[in-house]
C-alpha cells in the first residue's frame, strides 16, 4: 500500500512558488495546454502514479502550479516561524507555472502526441452529454470521477479491491488482474473530462516509448502494463510498487539512508535517467516523491543512540515514476520546470535548460537521502539562489549577466543582503557543501565529490549522467558485478 507524500510547507495550506510580478509576466505570454495537476489535500492513502495531481484549471488554459504541503522536517530545523512569515507576504511568494507547447508550429506538444490516440477519444466534447449516452450502470460523480465500488470489474479483467489515492486527475485503485493469476496492479482512472483525457494519453505515449525501448526491463523506470478507455475514462495500469523514498524517510522520522543504500539507489536512478537522456527525453520533475521503492518492507531495530526504533530497508531497489511532464529534445522547452526545491539555477535564471537540469535535481535528491532533510528549503527564487551561493559558492558572473531576471542582479552579482532578516535565515540554515559531511572517510569524500560535480552552476560544465555512472563512488558496485 502507498501513502501520500506530504510536504507541508505552511500551516495554512498551499504556498505558491511564483511571485506576483512573475505571474503577471507569464500571463502575458502565449500559453498552451499543460497536463498537470494539483496535489490532493485530504489525508489518507495515496499512490505514486499521480502525474496530474498538481492541476489548476482556468478558462481555456491549464496552468501547472506545484503545491507541496509543509515538510514535517521543518520542525527539525526551526523553520516554522520562517514559513509563517512567507505566507503573510503574498506578493513575495513564488508559484509554480508550467505550460508546454511545440516550438515548431505553435501547436500543443501534448495535442500532437494525443492525435496518435484520437480514435480513442469521445466524439462528444460535452462530458455530460457523453455520460447520458452510456449505460445507467456507468456513472460519474459531479467532479468527473468514475463511481465504482470494491468488487467492480473493469474490462472483464481488473477487479477493484481498494482505493490507493485521489487527485485532481482522477483516482488510483488497487486491482486484481484476473488474466494474470490475480496479480495485484495499480490502476489509474482518469476523470471523464477532455483536458485530463488528453493529458493521460500524452503520458501513455511516453510510457509506451519508454517500455518499448526497455523491453528487457534493464532500467529502473516504472512499467505500464496496459491502458484502455472505460466509458470516457482513460485507465492506465501500472506495476504495484512500494512507498516513495520521501514517504519512507518521513515514516522513519527523517533518519537518512546509509551510504551503501545511497550508492545502490543512486546507481539505479542515474542509469534510469541516463536511459531517458540517451533517448532524447528529459524527465523535468525528479524528486524523492517520484523515486519509488520496489519493496518498502523493513526490519525494525531499536537505536540506542537515538533512543527510538529505526527502520532498515530489506531491499534498496527503486524505480523512477511520473513521466507526464517528460520533454523530448526537439519539443519546446518552457521557461520553468521542476519542483521548486530541485530546480536548477539555469531554470530560475531563465537561461534555457536541457537534460543537465535532471542532473542538478538528482544531486539535490542524493544530498536529501544523505541528510534526511531538503537542502534548499525555500519558496522564493532569490532566496533560493542565495542558498545555493551559501552552499556552493558565488554564482558565476557570466550567468548573472545573461539572465533576464535583472531584479536578482546588481553589478553582476546576486543582489542579496546577507545581513538582512532573510540573509540571516540563509546563513543559519545553510552551510558550505563539505560541512554537511558526517564522516571524512574516502567513501563520503567520493560521494561529495560527485555531488559537487552534479551541482555545478554552469550546465555546460555539469557532469553528464554517462560520466556520473563512471565516477569512483560506484567502484564497489562495479567490483561486485565482476
Amino acid at each position: 500500500m502507498m501513502r501520500r507524500s506530504k510536504r507541508t510547507r505552511s500551516p495554512d495550506g498551499w504556498v505558491e512558488e511564483y511571485s506576483w510580478e512573475e505571474r503577471v509576466e507569464l500571463l502575458k505570454r502565449p500559453r498552451r495546454y499543460s497536463p498537470s495537476g494539483e496535489r490532493e489535500r485530504q489525508p489518507g492513502r495515496a499512490h505514486h502514479y499521480k502525474t496530474y495531481e498538481r492541476c489548476h484549471i482556468s478558462t481555456k488554459r491549464l496552468e501547472r502550479r506545484e503545491h507541496r504541503p509543509r515538510d514535517a522536517s521543518l520542525e527539525h530545523a526551526d523553520y516554522k516561524g520562517r514559513m509563517d512569515s512567507v505566507i503573510d507576504n503574498e506578493k513575495e511568494r513564488d508559484g509554480y507555472y508550467f505550460s508546454q507547447s511545440s516550438g515548431c508550429n505553435g501547436r500543443s506538444r501534448r495535442s500532437s502526441r494525443v492525435r496518435q490516440h484520437s480514435h480513442h477519444r469521445s466524439s462528444c466534447s460535452d462530458s455530460r452529454g457523453h455520460r447520458r449516452k452510456r449505460s445507467k450502470s456507468i456513472e460519474d460523480d459531479e467532479e468527473g470521477h468514475l463511481v465504482y465500488h470494491n468488487g467492480d470489474v473493469l474490462r472483464a479483467r481488473y477487479e477493484i479491491i481498494g482505493t490507493l489515492g485521489e487527485g485532481a486527475f482522477g483516482k488510483v485503485v488497487e486491482c486484481l488482474d484476473h488474466s494474470k493469476a490475480n496479480s495485484r496492479v495499480a490502476l489509474k482512472i482518469i476523470k471523464n473530462i477532455e483536458r485530463y483525457r488528453e493529458a493521460a494519453l500524452s503520458e501513455v505515449d511516453v510510457l509506451q516509448r519508454i517500455n518499448s525501448l526497455d523491453d528487457g526491463k534493464r532500467f529502473a523506470c516504472v512499467q505500464m502494463l496496459d491502458w484502455f478507455d472505460h466509458h470516457g475514462h482513460i485507465c492506465i495500469v501500472f506495476e504495484l510498487l512500494g512507498l516513495s523514498t520521501f514517504d519512507f524517510l518521513k515514516e522513519n522520522g527523517f533518519l537518512p539512508f546509509t551510504l551503501n543504500q545511497i550508492r545502490h539507489m543512486a546507481d539505479q536512478i542515474i542509469r534510469a535517467v541516463c536511459f531517458l537522456h540517451r533517448n532524447k527525453l528529459t524527465h523535468t520533475d525528479l524528486k524523492p516523491e517520484n523515486i519509488l521503492l520496489v519493496d518498502s518492507h523493513y526490519d525494525l531495530k531499536y537505536n540506542s543512540k537515538m533512543k527510538r526504533d529505526e527502520r532498515t530497508l530489506k531491499r534498496v531497489d527503486v524505480k523512477v515514476v511520473d513521466f507526464g511532464n517528460a520533454t523530448y529534445d526537439h519539443e519546446h522547452h518552457t521557461s520553468v520546470v521542476s519542483t521548486r526545491h530541485y530546480r536548477a539555477p539555469e531554470v530560475i535564471l531563465e537561461l534555457g535548460w536541457n537534460q543537465a537540469c535532471d542532473v542538478w535535481s538528482l544531486g539535490c535528491i542524493l544530498i536529501e537521502f544523505y541528510l534526511g532533510l531538503t537542502l534548499f528549503q525555500t519558496h522564493d527564487s532569490k532566496e533560493h539562489l542565495a542558498m545555493m551561493e551559501r552552499v556552493l559558492g558565488p554564482i558565476p558572473s557570466h550567468l548573472l549577466q545573461k539572465t533576464r531576471k535583472r531584479r536578482y542582479v546588481h553589478h553582476d552579482k546576486l543582489d542579496w543582503d546577507e545581513y538582512s532578516s532573510a540573509g540571516r535565515y540563509v546563513r543559519k540554515h545553510c552551510k558550505p557543501l563539505k560541512q554537511y559531511m558526517s564522516s571524512k572517510t574516502p567513501d563520503h569524500e567520493l560521494l561529495f565529490d560527485l555531488l559537487q560535480k552534479m551541482m555545478e552552476y554552469d550546465s555546460s560544465k555539469r557532469i553528464t549522467l554517462e560520466q556520473a555512472i563512471a565516477h569512483p563512488f560506484f567502484n564497489p558496485l562495479r567490483k561486485g558485478r565482476r
